[in-house]
């Protein structure tokens, strides 16, 4: 029973993109790209062609994260460092799948400590590396933030 449940958990998909022909999404992914959203937030990779488990290999995937450390400011800073990670700097989560988060979970919450009520306060969060993308979204009109959060 255990290899049937390992089996599933290495080869479960992320969900299908939702809403790709809706114009707002498409507002909301050219915007999500003009924000500068997409130095950390990177939208896809091709996976190794030498991954362990051949189905692994050589797929297209949407993640939109790069992995990486970076330094999102003071504010969301928890002052404990973790390994070389400061306790300003935090891993880029995936966004795939994300829309969906209420539904899964059950709450909208966001952030390593759920502090975020929502997408919207998740991006007033950003300080450091990701400052410029969420003044780029304070300074937007309405609609465009709209537009925005319908492809998140």
């Amino acid at each position: 029973f255990l290899d049937f449940v390992t089996f599933y958990a290495k080869n479960l998909a992320v969900p299908i993109r939702r809403n790709v022909d809706d114009p707002a999404v498409l507002r909301g992914k050219e915007i999500f790209k003009m924000a500068g959203c997409v130095g950390c937030h990177t939208p896809k990779f091709v996976t190794s062609r030498e991954a362990v488990q051949e189905e692994h290999r050589f797929q297209l995937i949407w993640p939109y994260t790069d992995l990486l450390l970076h330094d999102m400011g003071e504010g969301l800073s928890d002052d404990r460092p973790v390994g070389s990670a400061m306790g300003t700097e935090w891993r880029t989560p995936p966004l795939w799948g994300i829309g969906l988060t209420e539904l899964v979970n059950g709450h909208t919450n966001f952030l390593h400590d759920g502090r975020a009520r929502n997408l919207l306060e998740a991006i007033l969060w950003h300080g450091g590396e990701g400052q410029k993308s969420r003044d780029y979204v304070i300074d937007m009109s309405s609609n465009d933030r709209q537009d925005l959060l319908v492809f998140l």
